[in-house]
This record gives C-alpha cells, structure tokens and sequence, in this order.
C-alpha cells in the first residue's frame, strides 16, 4: 500500500479531533495568485483556496470543499489577526511540533504526512499555514476565557452520574450510488448534479431509479436518527443543512452519497454515545448483479441474528465473512454510514467492494453504550473545561466575523 493510500485511510478520523476548522470554481493558473477574499484588507489567494481544497481531499473532509476552503481561510485570518492583536506569536518549533502532533494521529510522522500530501499537489506550506493559525487560536482562547471556565464539584458529579446528554436527532433521505473503476466518472457527474436539487418530490423520485439502499423503494426516505449514530466526520455536515437541502456528494468506499435533510429537532431521550459497535460482512461475489441480490435477499430472509451468518458462510472462505466489534471512529466510513441507520440484526445491501466485485451485506450485531462511570473526575472536569472554551471561542470567532469587513470576489 502507497503512502498515500494509507494517508487516505487512516486521516478521517484525525480531522475530527484537529481544530475546529457559494464555491466559486477555481480560478485558472495564470489568476491563482490574485484575490479570491479580502478579510480587514488582507487578501486570500485563488492559490490558497486552491490548496486547501486539495488538502481536505487528501484528509476526506466531508462536504462542500470549496465553501469550507474559502469560509476556513477566512476564519484563519480572523484568528491570526486575533493573535497579533494580543501580541501571541508562534515559533517554527512549535509549529513544527504541532504538524508532528496532527499527523501522529494517524499513525504518520510529519515527514510521511507531508510526502502524501506532495503527492496529492499539497505544498508543505498550507500544511503549516492550517497548523499555525489553529495553535495561534488556541493561545487566544486561552488568554481571553481561561479564566472564566470554572467547573464545580456539583457540575461533575451531574456528569458522571448522567445516562447521556441531551442530544439532535435528524430526519433525511438518502441517495446511495455505488462507485467501481468503470463507473466513477459517471457516477461523480451525476452525484454532482444530485446535489443540486431543490424540492422534495425530486430527490425522492431520484433515489428510486438511482439509489442501490433499501429506501429507494421509499424514495430515500430515513427514519428519524440520533445524530450520534452517525459516523463522527459526517455530523458537521448534516448540521449544516437546512429542511429542503441537499449535502455535497460523500465519497464513501465503494460508493457516493448524498443527503437531503427533512427535519431537525431535540430528542425526547438522551442521546448516547457508543464505546463499541459489533457487525458483520458476508462478501458475496458477484457484486450488482441481479442473482447475487436474488442470493442476499435469500439470506436476509433465512437469518435472524449475527451468528446465522457463520452458517451461510460454513465451507466458503473464511475471508469472505469478517464479524468484530471496533470504536465508531475505527470502522470505514462507508460500513458506518449504513451501520448508523440500521436497529440490531438488520442488514443493509447497498454496499459493494471498491471494485464492484462482491456485494458486501453488512448486518448490526450490536452496540456497546460508553459508561459515563469509568470516566475519572479529572477527564469530566477537563471534558466540561473544554467544552466550555469550545463555545466562547465559537462565539468570539461569530463577533470577529460580524465585525470584519469581508469582500469575496
């Protein structure tokens, strides 16, 4: 495996731990270097825009690039100009230090780390640039709300004796296309222009002729579903949906979604989060193809729990079926998505290998609720110190940009 495949697989879950991080196109070569924003008269270049587009492909940032692009570099000079005000400077070392910090997350030396993103047209400069605005925002925070984030004795006991924290739950529908080396173009230009429509009817009448998920006999249409179901990199971007939008196109493995929200609200129940999710894929050769579906629907109907699979299974290959129990954030993008929408022993068929070879039939076995129990005082302490700064230093980057005079050309 290349570099930059395992840079590709292991990245998605270091993003969600890093900072916090209408897309014009991308100008063309001989503009790169000319202003895409102005931000208090500081300019952001087409190239930078360029770069970091680049940069969150290679990390498999979810959602809508070129927005995210133009929207983090503005923020970044928001928070440099922060820094600068309070007379907060970070040195090569530390910077240095953090790019080692961010790519130890995913198993790379910061040398290994910048030779994939080389490979992917990522210069090591935006990997600086990204790193040193975040650690700059960190001594911002630090300096202005440190002080004001106190957590008592009372607040702590509450949390460790809590069975979850309230939480969002989400109704969508859903498009799920599957992706091999012979469709992927095809398929890329037409998730594309999925995720440009506007109305209801449409995007159910275009999961029932594109959509290989369950729901497409529905017209894509989900059940409500706690957002903590949902694989962690994936949440910022259904949140940032309105009723009636529709999500960038998802790259998946082996597919390509998108989602249209119908509804957002409070659940009536405490959210939980999960320690450990327990599935199984059965790999049925064959991939798409109308016998191999006719086989897992043959399947579905015959089993009721995960252990039924290991007689389906009994005298093929051992490789062909993988039962095991990993974190949420261990589990591929692609198997968690479908996990996430599935009650225990269901089964989703909309999965294939990357090369559309076999047809995965994923089924939940099971999920591990994380016990608040086992957490020390000092890791809720600082959990609720976190969270606490997380939402005034949202808050103050909000007035910064409210205040900033932003020109986008």
């Amino acid at each position: 495996m290349t570099r930059k495949m395992t840079l590709k697989h292991l990245i998605s879950s270091a993003l969600t731990a890093a900072v916090l991080l209408t897309g014009a196109p991308v100008a063309e070569a001989q503009s790169l270097f000319s202003p895409a924003v102005t931000v208090n008269e500081r300019v952001v270049t087409w190239y930078e825009v360029d770069q970091r587009v680049k940069f969150y492909e290679t990390i498999r940032r979810l959602g809508d690039l070129q927005k995210i692009a133009r929207d983090e570099l503005i923020d970044d000079r928001l928070r440099l100009q922060a820094g600068e005000a309070l007379g907060i400077e970070v040195d090569d070392d530390a910077v240095s230090a953090g790019m080692t910090e961010f790519a130890g997350r995913a198993n790379l030396t910061a040398e290994q780390f910048v030779a994939g993103l080389a490979q992917n047209g990522v210069d090591a400069q935006t990997f600086r640039d990204f790193v040193r605005a975040g650690l700059v925002w960190r001594q911002v925070v630090a300096a202005r709300f440190r002080g004001r984030v106190q957590v008592s004795d009372a607040e702590i006991d509450a949390a460790l004796g809590a069975a979850g924290q309230a939480g969002l739950r989400v109704l969508l529908s859903e498009i799920i296309i599957p992706v091999t080396p012979q469709n992927e173009g095809e398929v890329k230009q037409l998730a594309n222009e999925l995720s440009t429509l506007t109305s209801y009817a449409r995007f159910s009448e275009a999961a029932g002729r594109f959509s290989a998920a369950r729901t497409r006999a529905n017209g894509g249409r989900l059940d409500w579903l706690p957002l903590t179901n949902l694989p962690a990199p994936l949440r910022p971007v259904i949140l940032e949906l309105k009723p009636g939008e529709v999500s960038a196109p998802l790259e998946l493995e082996g597919a390509i979604a998108v989602f249209q929200m119908r509804g957002i609200e409070e659940m009536p129940v405490p959210a939980t989060e999960f320690a450990a999710i327990e599935y199984g894929v059965l790999r049925l050769p064959g991939g798409r193809s109308p016998e191999t579906l006719a086989r897992a629907a043959e399947i579905r109907g015959n089993i009721d729990t995960c252990d039924d699979l290991y007689g389906v299974n009994y005298g093929g290959p051992e490789a062909a079926l993988s039962i095991e129990a990993k974190a949420p954030a261990d589990i591929p993008r692609n198997i968690a998505v479908e996990l996430a929408k599935l009650d225990r022993h269901e089964v989703s068929t909309a999965l294939t290998s990357a090369d559309g070879s076999q047809l995965l039939f994923v089924m939940l076995c099971g999920r591990t609720a994380a016990i608040n129990e086992e957490a020390s005082r000092e890791d809720v302490a600082a959990a609720l110190r976190n969270r606490r700064l997380s939402s005034y230093a949202d808050g103050y980057l909000a007035q910064l940009r409210a205040e900033a005079t932003i020109v986008e050309k």
